[in-house]
């Protein structure tokens, strides 16, 4: 008995087609799977035997095989639950009819058979769109994320029974509809504008002629004098967000798993400010299983680096190709990958330690002599200091 069923994983923010095909054949009970999973993957058998039984189907005590193509790419994640327990009942004749070759089918599965959200449903939802299918299964929250594809029915389920029913034709899942316009309306949930700002005339001069042409900006001034309060303000002076930078912003966010549960759409520009203890990887992206930096986070949108001279020497450097192309591509042994990063970077720093002591000199009423042949012109600092403490 063998059943096929159609599911995605995701590779960069891209989404690709997985054929998961389920054989079971007589044999001693076993449960493999094959197709380059992960440690996710593999662990689905354990949960994919416990929802079937806690919602009232047979787990067939058969040698089962689940083979996920292309079996040459990597395959991440828990998405596969779903259609891993979908193609077992459709292999044992328990879910029969066309509909199932007509959906992708996304989910993770609890023990008790309801379903978990996952990660990258909006790009699921752009490749199910580009393959002509009628559309995707997925759990509730990633509902409002995927609906924002125009041209594919999203079908957001709470349980395995749910996803059974309709592909069995007994039941009806009512397609996900989100108002864009609406969507575009909300404000701004940052609550920071830069009409609140008052004086700096020549700082907000600056910002807005490099906010008009996404221009990169470096601050200096001494603490406490409203660098950060500033830069946290330049996303209320950008220009909105398009239709097409909101979808790729927002695939960033679904693949790296930053997109809140119920969020359909990343309408505001993305502010982003790295703490300066951050590496190269947390900041350009990779790991042993590459995610979106902080470069790519701020994808169409700010990325802002406080106290600059604090920054490691590789985390800074690492950041040339992304300013120069755009991307950011990870290379690994079995794949490479290509995140975007087109952003707005500003940064701030504190005056020279120098400039601090001249500063510091001039208040304390220390004026220092012109003429050549006086000794105390090339003091040090240090001995400058210890002079105005006297």
């Amino acid at each position: 008995m063998l059943a096929k069923v159609l599911s995605a994983t995701v590779v960069g923010i891209d989404a690709i087609l997985v054929d998961v095909e389920v054989d079971i054949a007589q044999g001693l009970p076993q449960f493999s799977t094959v197709g380059l999973p992960d440690g996710a993957v593999k662990e689905s058998k354990d949960r994919v035997k416990a929802a079937l039984k806690n919602s009232g189907y047979d787990f067939p005590p058969r040698r089962i095989t689940a083979n996920l193509a292309p079996a040459d790419l990597k395959k991440e994640g828990s998405a596969f639950d779903l259609p891993i327990s979908i193609g077992i009942l459709t292999a044992t004749g328990t879910i029969t009819g066309d509909r199932v070759n007509r959906y992708i089918l996304l989910g993770e599965l609890s023990l008790d058979g309801s379903l978990k959200p996952v990660r990258g449903a909006l790009p699921v939802a752009v490749a199910a769109r580009k393959a002509g299918l009628a559309g995707l299964i997925l759990p509730l929250e990633n509902g409002s994320e995927a609906a924002v594809v125009e041209g594919v029915d999203v079908l957001p389920a709470r349980t395995l029974a749910e996803v059974v029913q309709f592909l069995r034709g007994e039941a009806a899942i009512p397609p996900k509809q989100v108002d864009l316009q609406q969507l575009f309306s909300l404000k701004d949930e940052h609550g920071e504008d830069f009409c609140e700002v008052r004086g700096q005339d020549h700082a907000k001069r600056a910002i807005e002629v490099a906010a008009a042409g996404s221009h990169n900006l470096l601050m200096i001034g001494p603490p406490g004098s409203g660098k950060t309060m500033l830069a946290r303000r330049i996303p209320s002076i950008l220009p909105a967000l398009g239709f097409d930078e909101a979808l790729e912003t927002t695939a960033v966010f679904s693949v790296s798993g930053m997109l809140e549960n119920g969020t359909a759409l990343v309408t505001q520009r993305p502010f982003r400010a790295p703490h300066h203890t951050i590496s190269d990887v947390g900041l350009i992206g990779g790991g042993t299983s590459p995610k979106p930096g902080e470069v790519s986070l701020a994808h169409n949108g700010l990325l802002f680096l406080d106290e600059l001279p604090e920054f490691k020497k590789n985390a800074l450097e690492v950041l040339r190709q992304p300013l120069e192309d755009g991307r950011v591509t990870i290379s690994r042994a079995l794949q490479s990958l290509t995140y975007p990063s087109r952003f707005m970077l500003v940064t701030a720093m504190n005056p020279w330690r120098c400039v601090n002591l001249s500063l510091l000199a001039r208040t304390k009423g220390y004026k220092r002599k012109q003429n050549e042949g006086n000794p105390r012109r090339h003091q040090s600092s240090r001995q400058v200091l210890s002079r105005l403490a006297a």
